[in-house]
Parts: C-alpha cells; sequence; structure tokens
C-alpha cells in the first residue's frame, strides 16, 4: 500500500509532474532521472491538465519502478493507471466544489479502479504569488503570517479522519510555506505532512526538512534544473 509508505520514520521527496508541460519524450526522460536517484514518489496532476493523464502516467511508469501517486486538480484527471491517488479536500477554501464535488463525482469511478485513495486535507498558504491553484479554485489562501489558522484547519481535517495533510504554496511560490506553519502543524497533527511550493535548492530542503516536513514535493524547479535532484535527493538520504 502506497500510504504504508507515507508512514515510514524518514524523510522522503515526491516530484510533481504536470503532464501539460511534457511531452511524451520528455516524461520518459524525467521519469528515468528519477529513477536514477531514488526519487520515492512521482506524483501527476495539475490545476489545469488538458493533456491525457493516463496517457502520461504510461510513459513515466516505463522508466520509474516506484509509486505513481495523482494529484488531481479536479474529477476529470482520474486515471486507474495510477498506483493511489491523493484524494484532495481543500480544507482551507470555502468553495463545495473542491470541498466535496469533485470528491462526490470522482469516487465511483475510483471505487471501480484498484487506486488506492489517500484522504488528504490540502491546504493552501499565502506565499506571495497568485498561484493557478487559487485561481482555479476561487480560493483564497491562508495568509502567510498566520499559523494558527493553519493549524487549526489542519486538526480539524484530521479530526475529520483525513489520513495527511498537504500544505501548498503553489506552483512558482515566491517563497516556501512559512517556518512557523510547518512546524506548528507538524506538532498540532499526527498524521503525515507533505509541504510543497517554493523549494528550489538542496538548503531549502533541508530547512522543509527541519521544521517538520515528512514528504517534500518538487517539480517547477526540476523541470528547469533537473541536475537539481541529485543534490536534492542527497538530501533525502542524509536525513
Amino acid at each position: 500500500m502506497v500510504y504504508d509508505l507515507f508512514l515510514q520514520n524518514q524523510k522522503q521527496l515526491a516530484l510533481l509532474i504536470d503532464p501539460d508541460k511534457h511531452t511524451n519524450k520528455s516524461l520518459v526522460t524525467i521519469a528515468e532521472l528519477a529513477q536514477r536517484e531514488g526519487v520515492n514518489f512521482i506524483f501527476v496532476g495539475g490545476s489545469l491538465v488538458t493533456s491525457s493523464t493516463s496517457h502520461a502516467i504510461d510513459a513515466i511508469k516505463t522508466a520509474y519502478s516506484g509509486p505513481v501517486v495523482l494529484f488531481p486538480g479536479n474529477a476529470n484527471q482520474v486515471s486507474a493507471n495510477a498506483d493511489a491517488i491523493l484524494f484532495l479536500s481543500l480544507i482551507s477554501g470555502r468553495n463545495a466544489e473542491f470541498l466535496i464535488g469533485n470528491q462526490v463525482l470522482s469516487a465511483p469511478v475510483i471505487k471501480s479502479t484498484n487506486l488506492e485513495p489517500i484522504a488528504t486535507g490540502y491546504i493552501l498558504i499565502d506565499c506571495g504569488k497568485t498561484t493557478s491553484v487559487e485561481y482555479m479554485s476561487n480560493t483564497q489562501p491562508i495568509p502567510y503570517d498566520k499559523p494558527d489558522i493553519a493549524v487549526a484547519t489542519a486538526i480539524a481535517g484530521e479530526m475529520l479522519g483525513l489520513k495527511a495533510i498537504y500544505l501548498e504554496g503553489g506552483s512558482g511560490a515566491q517563497t516556501f510555506v512559512n517556518p512557523d506553519t510547518i512546524s506548528a502543524v507538524k506538532k498540532a497533527c499526527s498524521i503525515p505532512l507533505i509541504v510543497g511550493g517554493g523549494i528550489r535548492s538542496s538548503e531549502t530542503l533541508q530547512k522543509i526538512f527541519d521544521y517538520g516536513a515528512d514528504i517534500a514535493v518538487v517539480g517547477t524547479i526540476i523541470e528547469k534544473q533537473p541536475e537539481l535532484l541529485s543534490e536534492m535527493m542527497k538530501v533525502v538520504r542524509s536525513n
């Protein structure tokens, strides 16, 4: 089970791949890189994906043997070709479509497949830039300097039975999630903590881990500078 890997008492790295940003050839290339460097997970998805998620996963799996996990922006991105799906609920927002609407639409489809759903509380944090997920979900992120709101939201998610919390700064975020927020959420919750957005160096990755993230998510920077993945995986293995 993929979720069992989330529970391992070690730091891990997920590489986020947006199918719209790749050709079939570049998907195989980045998957080969992930395989070579020992990336723990590949997340597939985005706020707006117009190309085939299934075809992207097929291409990735020709070169990568680790868990491929859907990170869907909406119900249309569900694919039975993945190993698991982050069954996301945007608990920082108040838009019912992303709190429960897309989940209702996708649940029967997921139920009919072998996909492993991982119920995840998705919390947007303002990191200095309006992000695609903020625009597409029509929700406001939690202010950067309000860790108390993020903590209360994460606690509510755990009490509702969610299995993981995902603090999201957004693709291309100007900075990473407030360290005080990461630390406070980690202390308040006992479920795995995923943190993404604004992680552009191995030094930042180490800080994210030090503050309490169990799984860090990188994407944009690796697309631009694939050579950084090797340095980041050295950080993962040293923790």
